[in-house]
């Protein structure tokens, strides 16, 4: 099942790094066998992370500090609790696809953590996601003698692949290796089903393009999901067309454009993020652009349920197949 990846980054490349989005684990000791959701892997373990840097562990994190949100699904989708988490609400309001436990302590926020909050909770490793080779981040979090495993999310190359890499690497760090398999197995098998459910359908179009929004100011701000992003590429392996074509980002498959921009769409549906749409969404009810667009007057506009993360890992990638069969077959 593991991909062999070869990840970029928006701006700032990390393809110099020879072991870029690989983990090569060696465990030193007996013993190094995950067998089952309660019971993990003995010994030490070294591995590479995604800046290329090596890791090493006296013995699987349990004790782990999250700085990502995608990371934060993956780690509890391992049947872990983490000790700390940036951005608690955030996660909360933007992914349920993996509740938190009430008890998890806020550590700032993603991209500008607490650094004496995460140590406050005695952490036996911190997980964040690398934006570049010399990312701040994890340039703070070396000057503590507590383990960094650095994580790439996004891969337009090969977006649902690096999902996968992202959450085996995880799972090493954790001794949890079988748990990522079946949930990797969970999401495939979701996949073969949302295929068939859409075929069966025989729906009149079998095109979208999705996005987000965000109010600027008097205007709306529209970010299309494009070609290589993680929500694109799943709609794809669902046997649907994405139809954005405009220019993305290199790591997530992200554009820019306006209402005007996006009411170009022709015949395909509109998909869009519910979560906080309430903040852009009644906006748009006094724009002639909007209301005036092909897919507002032929009803061609659904929004996937609020909570499902557009940057996730397998669980909330159930989340979205269930949401396109939704808008695709509704």
């Amino acid at each position: 099942m593991k991909r062999t990846l070869l990840p970029a980054l928006a701006a700032t490349s990390l393809l110099a790094l020879s072991a870029c989005g690989t983990s090569q684990p060696t465990t030193e000791a007996s013993g190094s066998g995950t067998t089952g959701s309660t019971e993990t892997a003995a010994g030490p373990i070294t591995l590479t992370d995604a800046a290329g840097r090596t890791v090493e562990l006296d013995a699987p994190a349990e004790r782990v500090v999250v700085l990502e949100w995608q990371m934060v699904e993956d780690v509890l989708t391992l049947g872990l609790e983490p000790v700390g988490v940036a951005d608690v609400e955030g996660y909360t309001t933007w992914n349920s696809s993996m509740p938190l436990g009430p008890d998890t302590q806020d550590v700032g926020k993603r991209g500008e953590p607490n650094l004496d909050a995460i140590y406050a909770t005695d952490p036996d490793l911190v997980i964040t996601e690398v934006y570049g080779p010399d990312d701040a981040v994890v340039e703070q979090l070396e000057e503590y003698d507590v383990p960094v495993l650095a994580t790439l999310g996004a891969d337009t190359e090969d977006p649902i692949g690096q999902m996968e890499e992202t959450l085996d690497l995880i799972a090493q760090a954790t001794g949890r290796e079988d748990e990522a398999d079946a949930a990797m197995a969970d999401f495939e098998a979701a996949l073969e089903e949302g295929r068939a459910a859409i075929e069966a359908a025989d729906p009149e179009t079998t095109e979208f393009a999705f996005f987000d929004a965000y109010a600027q100011g008097s205007t709306v701000a529209v970010r299309p999901f494009g070609q290589g992003s993680w929500i694109g590429e799943i709609g794809e392996a669902l046997g649907l067309t994405n139809v954005w074509e405009g220019e993305v980002d290199a790591a997530y498959g992200l554009g820019s454009t306006d209402v005007e921009g996006l009411a170009e769409v022709d015949d395909a549906l509109v998909l869009h993020t519910a979560t906080q749409s309430e903040t852009w969404l009644p906006q748009l009810a006094e724009n002639r652009v909007w209301t005036n667009a092909d897919f507002v007057e032929e009803d061609r506009l659904r929004a996937f349920p609020e909570g499902v993360w557009t940057f996730g890992g397998p669980r909330s990638g159930e989340q979205v197949v269930d949401a396109f069969v939704a808008a695709v077959t509704g």
